[in-house]
């Protein structure tokens, strides 16, 4: 399964299917390749959107969740896309709660998974010796309930990065900016349905995370799923596209006949 991502200014991004927008938001880590189950079944009900986050192509002084905002609102207005479905994983949902915070007039709804914004458990106080392969195979094991699902692939993607000292900075910069930037007094200022969708093993965004957005954001519902860690897109996608598709059904514009 293979997308073609499209080139618009300095904008990269993959766009599929029809219908209203349904804009994707990745984690720190996080890949297309977390997204493909979720991307194949929506393309068929929604346009869906994923915009390439420069997690590690920002300068220094913009490496922040407010530095990826900016970035996705100049993209939204690039190119002019309204009544969006934004969902965001992890770090992803993070910055789509401050742009929706900042800038809610062209979002329908809001989708977190795993989200930060209240409370993360990172990768730690100390960041591993460049070339620790296994360190990064059993952290990056941590974000899913099933440890399999930590493929070689994976792994190899996260090692590379980690394996760059300018690259380890900026992610630490994100994660530290991420710590900081805690929402919790403006969650309920958030006018839009929320759907929460979250692992019941997620041990980077436990349970109770989910729970205190839930009670934070006005019109919100949560959705618990057994068997699933940090990443229930990648982990568990049938059970996931399924609440997902029961949200967005419930969020149709309904059509009046007219005489």
């Amino acid at each position: 399964m293979s997308y073609e991502i499209k080139q618009d200014g300095k904008f990269k991004y993959l766009e599929e299917g029809q219908g209203e927008p349904l804009m994707l938001l990745h984690g720190l880590f996080g890949a297309l390749s977390n997204f493909m189950p979720l991307i194949e079944f929506f393309k068929k009900t929604h346009r869906v959107i994923v915009p390439m986050l420069p997690l590690l192509e920002l300068d220094l002084l913009h490496t922040s969740v407010g530095g990826l905002q900016k970035f996705v609102q100049k993209f939204i207005e690039h190119r002019n896309y309204t009544q969006i479905h934004l969902l965001g994983n992890s770090l992803g949902g993070h910055v789509a709660l401050i742009h929706i915070l900042k800038q809610p007039e062209r979002i329908k709804t809001l989708i977190l998974t795993g989200s930060s914004g209240l409370f993360e458990n990172g990768m730690g106080d100390t960041y591993p010796k460049r070339g620790d392969k296994e360190y990064i195979r059993t952290k990056t094991a941590l974000t899913f309930y099933d440890p399999a699902m930590a493929t070689d692939e994976l792994v190899n993607e996260v090692f590379e990065i980690t394996n760059n000292r300018l690259k380890v900075i900026k992610i630490i910069a994100l994660a530290k900016s991420a710590i900081r930037n805690n929402l919790g007094e403006e969650l309920n200022e958030i006018k839009q349905p929320t759907c929460l969708i979250w692992g019941n093993n997620d041990t980077i965004t436990p349970p109770f995370v989910g729970e205190e957005f839930n009670r934070l954001i006005p019109n919100s519902e949560l959705h618990f799923i057994d068997h699933c860690g940090h990443a229930p897109m990648m982990e568990v996608p049938e059970a996931f596209n399924a609440v997902l598709a029961a949200f967005l059904a419930k969020q149709q514009t309904p059509v009046t006949n007219v005489g």
